[in-house]
């Protein structure tokens, strides 16, 4: 046994949740009754961990613990019994054994098979990325509601009930190929369950880069996670142009994570990072995968974001930025998404190359959007527009107005350095 601080362990619960999960739906075929038991086995893990010392194999640990959980259960539901006797003749309760490797699909692919599941077709599209990010992305209820503005008990009755959607459904567990046919359809309903895994996987990877609450700007553990499972994804599809879009996105975005904070954890913004400390690795391999899914994949919109990102990347300093070739960037982006994100960063472009006044007309337009209307970002950029502009008692009372509404504390911090440096 090897005895460690709470804190590593918690990181290491939360990788290891949707690999036992996904190992015990494939045995078992139950997701909601599975879910049950691993939340059970991470709460016993994080009890006993801490007092008797982390297990050498602790992914094997929570199978263990979360099989007999589940077992027991099985049992006692008489409804159930077929799936008990099934149950018990994989796994007998006191006499589990870790397959040894290559018995098995491997721990990634249980947890890419557990992603398609919670993408299920039975369910809407909301509930399959509400149902994702909380059984594989490990995002707490509040922080998925946060993620789409919506009140927590709203989506904790969302995640309830697409769970009992998939339980229904009795869908299989696993890819929707045999793993022969690399890069080949998925399907009927491969285009909308891919868009929907990317898009879980993008939500999975900006909490990650910038959390929506909490002391830390940001969450390494997320981001990473979602890079490793949209690099699984990539495998399973190299040919997809929006797959290697997304993953060259995050990966020209996760780049500049060791500029984005000082030492003491506060925010520093984009224009003032210090680029040699850049990762250089990850934006060869960024923008080495969206220029090729460019030249030889249909057009999309996480190839336009991965461009947008690349640019910036390419650019020797803030000053050499080639806003120009954003903004040409964002105008293709808009036509396919004409979402208020897009809109808010293609204002921020055209503030950068027309001027900050004719920034501002667009924002105003946003104003009406529910989806961004009282929403930090908003109330951020019209801050900086307003302060380029010169209207520095408006920026000023924008900064103030943004500082309040958002959930980050690096972020209120720093637009409230913004506010009070105005005031000076």
């Amino acid at each position: 046994m090897k005895t460690e601080p709470t804190p590593a362990n918690e990181d290491l619960l939360r990788r290891l949740a949707p690999q036992v999960l996904g190992a015990l739906v494939r045995r078992y075929g139950s997701f909601d009754t599975a879910e049950d038991a691993v939340q059970e086995a991470l709460l016993a893990a994080a009890r006993q961990w801490p007092r008797e010392g982390r297990p050498d194999n602790p992914r094997g640990w929570l199978i263990r613990v979360a099989s007999r959980r589940l077992t027991d259960q099985l049992r006692s539901e008489d409804a159930r019994r077929r799936r008990e006797e099934t149950a018990a003749a994989l796994t007998p309760r006191d006499a589990f054994v870790e397959p040894p490797p290559g018995e098995r699909a491997p721990a990634e692919d249980d947890t890419l098979a557990l992603l398609f599941l919670c993408c299920h077709a039975e369910l809407s599209p909301e509930a399959r990325i509400a149902l994702t990010l909380r059984a594989v992305g490990g995002l707490t209820t509040a922080e998925i509601a946060r993620a789409f503005l919506v009140p927590e008990a709203t989506m904790g009755q969302r995640i309830s009930r697409a769970k009992r959607r998939i339980r229904a459904a009795e869908a299989p567990f696993g890819l929707p190929h045999d793993g022969q046919d690399r890069g080949r359809d998925l399907g009927p309903d491969h285009a909308e369950r891919l868009a929907d895994v990317l898009h879980v996987l993008y939500l999975i990877f900006n909490e990650g880069y910038t959390a929506t609450s909490g002391r830390d700007l940001q969450r390494a553990d997320l981001a990473a996670e979602a890079i490793r499972l949209t690099r699984a994804v990539h495998a399973q599809l190299p040919d997809d142009g929006e797959v290697a879009g997304l993953l060259a996105l995050m990966l020209l975005t996760d780049a500049r994570r060791a500029a984005r904070t000082e030492p003491d954890g506060s925010l520093v913004p984009l224009a003032e990072q210090d680029r040699s400390r850049w990762n250089r690795a990850a934006i060869t391999e960024g923008v080495a995968l969206v220029s090729d899914a460019l030249t030889r994949t249909p057009l999309g919109p996480y190839q336009l974001r991965a461009a947008i990102a690349a640019v910036h990347d390419e650019a020797a300093s803030d000053a050499d930025t080639d806003w120009a070739e954003i903004l040409a960037l964002y105008a293709v982006l808009m036509r396919l998404v004409p979402g208020p994100v897009e809109r808010l960063g293609h204002a921020v472009a055209v503030a950068m190359v027309h001027g900050p006044r004719q920034a501002l007309d667009l924002l105003a337009a946003l104003d009406a959007d529910e989806r961004l209307a009282g929403h930090h970002r908003l109330e951020a950029v019209r801050a900086h527009l307003l302060e380029m502009a010169g209207d520095r008692a408006a920026a000023r009372a924008a900064y103030a107005k943004a500082a309040g509404l958002t959930l980050s504390l690096p972020e209120r911090r720093y637009l409230q350095s913004r506010a009070a440096r105005i005031a000076e």
